[in-house]
C-alpha cells in the first residue's frame, strides 16, 4: 500500500458550468491536506455542444456509441480539461513529476441505470498523454455493469471528511449539483455502514428555467425565488413521480422531471416553486434515513442560494451549514472526491458499496490510463 500522495481530481458536473480541478494528498482512506484549486468555465460553444450531446444521447443503445454530436462534445470536454489541468499545473509551479494520479470524472451526458447505461464523455487516454501523468477514469461503468446505481460515488470521500471534523454524528452531506445527492454518515465506523443516493432535483431545473426566462444560467443568490410565491400544489404534484416511492439506494439523470409544471407561472414564481421543489425532495429524503441527522452540510453550487438553503432549512427542521463554514470546500468538494477515488483505484479499494449504489458487495472501479 502506499503512503499519501499528491493526486489531481477534475469534475464537470451535470450544471455544465465549467472544469473543476482540486489538488489533494491522500492515501485512499485518509487526507492529509487539501491543495490548491481553479474552476475553468465553459465557453457558450463549449457548453451548447454539450447541450446537443445531451439531447442526443438518450437515444443511444450501448455506452460505447459515439454519434456525430457525442464525438463532438467529448473532443470539447477533453481539450477543455486538458487546457484546465495545465493552466492549474502552471499556476501552481507543478509539473507532471509532482503529481501521482488524476482523477477526470468527465462530463455525464446520459445516466440510466436501468437501462445498464451511463455516460461520462471525455478520453482518459488522451489527457493522459497530453499532462504525462496517469490517469483514473470511467469511474461509473463497473458498478452498473454489476447492478449497481452507479451514483453517487462521493460517499466514501463524505465519510473521511465527517470522521477528519470531529462532528458529531450521525451527520447528512448535500451535495447540490444538477442533482441533489444525500450520504448519510450513522455512528458506525465502517464503511459498510454508509447510505446515500440521489434524493431529486438541485439546480438543473431552476437553471434551466432561469437561461430560458433571464438569460442567465442560475437564480443568482436566490433572488428570483426570494421574490416568488411557492405554488405549493405544484410541488405536491412533482412529488407524486415516481422516483420518490423507490427505495434507496437509488440515482436519478439530469433530466429525469421537467419545468412543463411551471410553464405558465411568472419567472419569480417558477423559480419559487422549483427552489422549493429541490427542498422538499431534500426533506423527503431526509426523513427516509435511519436517525434524523444532528448536522446537514451543504456543498455544490447550491449552496450559494441563500433562498434555497432557507426553504430546506425550514422544510427538514434540520440545522444546515454550508461546507466552507466548517472547513471544507463548498465548490471543489466533488473534484477533490474524485482525486481521492483515483488513489482509491490505484490501491484497489472500493469505490462504490451496497448502501450507496445498491451494488452487491464493495466494488473497485476506475479504468488506468497511462501516456
Amino acid at each position: 500500500m502506499g503512503g499519501q500522495r499528491l493526486a489531481i481530481g477534475l469534475m464537470s458536473g451535470t450544471s455544465m458550468d465549467g472544469v473543476d480541478v482540486a489538488a489533494i494528498e491522500t492515501d485512499g482512506r485518509t487526507v492529509s491536506q487539501f491543495g490548491p484549486t481553479l474552476f475553468r468555465p465553459y465557453s457558450d460553444a463549449e457548453r451548447a455542444a454539450i447541450r446537443v450531446a445531451l439531447d442526443e444521447a438518450p437515444a443511444i443503445t450501448h455506452r460505447a456509441d459515439r454519434p456525430a454530436e457525442l464525438v463532438l462534445a467529448e473532443r470539447v470536454v477533453t481539450e477543455a480539461h486538458i487546457d484546465a489541468v495545465k493552466t492549474f499545473l502552471e499556476a501552481n509551479g507543478l509539473g507532471a513529476q509532482d503529481v501521482a494520479v488524476i482523477g477526470f470524472h468527465g462530463q455525464t451526458v446520459f445516466h440510466a441505470p436501468a437501462r445498464g447505461l451511463t455516460v461520462q464523455l471525455g478520453d482518459g487516454l488522451a489527457l493522459a498523454r497530453a499532462i504525462g501523468v496517469p490517469v483514473v477514469h470511467d469511474f461509473r461503468a463497473a458498478d452498473v455493469a454489476a447492478g449497481g446505481e452507479g451514483a453517487p460515488l462521493v460517499p466514501i470521500y463524505h465519510a473521511g471528511l465527517v470522521a477528519r471534523s470531529g462532528l458529531e454524528r450521525p451527520v447528512a452531506v448535500l451535495n447540490l449539483g444538477g442533482v441533489a445527492n444525500l450520504t448519510f454518515v450513522g455512528r458506525g465506523k465502517g464503511e459498510g455502514d454508509l447510505l446515500a443516493f440521489d434524493c431529486g432535483p438541485g439546480n438543473a431545473l431552476l437553471d434551466d428555467w432561469c437561461r430560458d426566462r433571464t438569460g442567465r444560467p442560475i437564480d443568482v443568490d436566490g433572488r428570483a425565488a426570494a421574490e416568488g410565491r411557492v405554488a405549493e400544489t405544484v410541488v405536491a404534484d412533482l412529488l407524486a413521480h415516481p422516483f420518490f416511492a423507490r427505495p434507496a439506494p437509488k440515482s436519478l439523470d439530469r433530466n429525469a422531471f421537467s419545468r412543463d409544471a411551471v410553464a405558465g407561472m411568472s419567472t419569480a414564481d417558477g423559480a419559487a416553486t422549483l427552489t422549493a421543489f429541490t427542498a422538499a425532495a431534500v426533506a423527503k429524503g431526509l426523513a427516509s434515513l435511519p436517525e434524523r441527522p444532528r448536522t446537514l452540510v451543504v456543498a455544490g453550487g447550491g449552496a450559494h442560494n441563500p433562498t434555497m438553503l432557507a426553504m430546506i432549512a425550514a422544510r427538514t427542521g434540520t440545522p444546515v451549514v454550508t461546507a466552507s463554514q466548517i472547513g471544507w470546500s463548498t465548490d471543489f468538494l466533488e473534484a477533490q472526491a474524485f482525486g481521492h477515488l483515483a488513489v482509491r483505484s490505484l490501491e484497489g479499494l472500493p469505490l462504490s458499496f451496497p448502501g450507496t449504489t445498491g451494488v452487491r458487495e464493495p466494488m473497485r472501479g476506475g479504468v488506468m490510463a497511462r501516456a
